[in-house]
């Protein structure tokens, strides 16, 4: 569905592209203006500009055919995340070139008041040093190659994340009981199965007693899922496995025939879930028992602020006893932070994804930072409201962008222990 819209900014991205090449080009002119081969200087000169250029037209030729297709494919991201790879390393090859361009500017300013620092016939201006672009080009290798990093190696690198959380009211039967959560797998954008069968792997090495996906198994239609059911289907827990429906699985993203269409689609893809093995909460609760007690479990459909909001809260608690410890899988945080956090109702733990942590950041010790922060209060990790805990998964998969940098793909465990009064 091509759209004037949407081709304008095609053609303004396509525009900022080329400016940015005219202007990295002069950089490296400089930087090579004085070796002595002429074929070496050719190849780095044209070379940049043939790669450079053809990632833009790449890039536009994808998404001018994603404009018209069913949804974003691998094929699409990829030729995005080259582009936004080419295009955030151009941009500090810039920065850096323009900063030692504008010292030359307030130089040759200077010495146009002062009359000095020129020589009769030669210009106030000084020329443009070789070591500003020496800096630029080591510089601007950072983030290409990072990004690079993401897209063969980061996407597909699991880390396990593993808390304790203790509570009073935790029925002692349930003391150390663990549950594994997989948030956000996003499969119609894999693009190397045996690598993410390294995280489902990870996932079934945990052997905990309950498991739980909490939404978005597909980027929008149903049949995403279904070269990986048998994989996604060996994992397995003693006390079920349950799951619940994101923003992306509603098929809300591409343009169906009808709305019977849709509707179809996403009656097959609960289908989906029950191969799976899982168990799909739809606004509903299941009593988990263990020992002679018990927990309830309660799945919410998709509520989050800015997206699709059809989760019926109230609904999901029909008939959960007041005081019994309770457990929420609601796909969005803002769902958490706009319903749960202060319901009158304690509802003790709320697991969720949907941020993927922007898939961008920066995790370690003493500092965290994404800029996913900007948009959401909580966005990866836990969260804690007097004694009311969410968890928010970083996500398995992937979308849009076709990598991960700082910000790596998750399995979670949570362990529930008894706290002693």
């Amino acid at each position: 569905m091509h759209s004037s819209g949407f081709l304008k900014v095609l053609a303004i991205i396509a525009v900022i592209s080329l400016l940015f090449d005219w202007y990295v080009h002069s950089g490296l002119k400089t930087l090579t203006a004085d070796w002595q081969s002429n074929l070496w200087r050719s190849i780095v000169l044209w070379g940049y500009l043939i790669i450079s250029i053809g990632v833009t037209v790449l890039f536009l030729l994808g998404f001018g055919a994603f404009s018209t297709a069913n949804g974003m494919r691998p094929f699409h991201e990829w030729m995005l995340s080259l582009f936004l790879t080419f295009f955030i390393t151009k941009l500090v090859f810039i920065i850096i070139l323009s900063l030692g361009d504008l010292g030359r500017f307030f130089v040759g300013i200077f010495n146009k008041i002062t009359g000095s620092g020129s020589v009769s016939g030669q210009s106030a201006f000084p020329g443009r040093r070789k070591f500003i672009s020496e800096i630029a080009v080591l510089v601007a290798a950072v983030p290409f190659t990072s990004f690079f990093y993401a897209m063969f190696k980061g996407k597909y690198d699991y880390k396990l994340h593993k808390t304790t959380l203790y509570f009073e009211d935790l029925p002692e039967a349930f003391d150390g009981f663990t549950i594994t959560q997989l948030s956000d797998i996003h499969s119609g954008s894999f693009d190397n199965t045996e690598a993410m069968q390294r995280g489902i792997d990870l996932a079934k090495a945990q052997k905990s007693d309950l498991f739980v996906f909490t939404g978005d198994l597909v980027n929008n239609a149903a049949s995403e899922i279904e070269p990986y059911i048998d994989r996604f289907g060996q994992i397995k827990a003693p006390y079920g496995q349950f799951s619940i429906l994101g923003n992306h699985d509603y098929g809300d993203y591409i343009v169906w025939n009808s709305e019977q269409e849709k509707a179809a689609n996403l009656d097959k893809l609960k289908q989906h879930h029950k191969a799976l093995g899982y168990r799909l909460l739809l606004d509903e609760n299941v009593t988990i028992e263990k020992g002679g007690q018990t927990i309830s479990l309660i799945g919410i459909q998709n509520w989050g602020r800015g997206f699709i909001q059809v989760g019926d809260l109230n609904k999901a608690m029909q008939d959960v006893p007041k005081d019994a410890f309770k457990i929420l899988l609601s796909h969005d945080p803002t769902h958490w932070e706009e319903q749960v956090r202060y319901n009158p109702t304690t509802i003790h733990l709320t697991l969720s994804g949907h941020t993927h942590g922007a898939q961008f950041g920066v995790e370690i010790p003493g500092f965290r930072w994404s800029p996913v922060k900007y948009r959401y209060l909580d966005w990866a990790g836990l969260a804690n409201e007097k004694n009311r805990y969410l968890y928010v998964n970083r996500g398995f998969g992937f979308l849009a962008f076709s990598g991960r940098l700082g910000i790596w793909p998750e399995v979670t465990v949570i362990e529930l222990k008894k706290k002693i009064a």
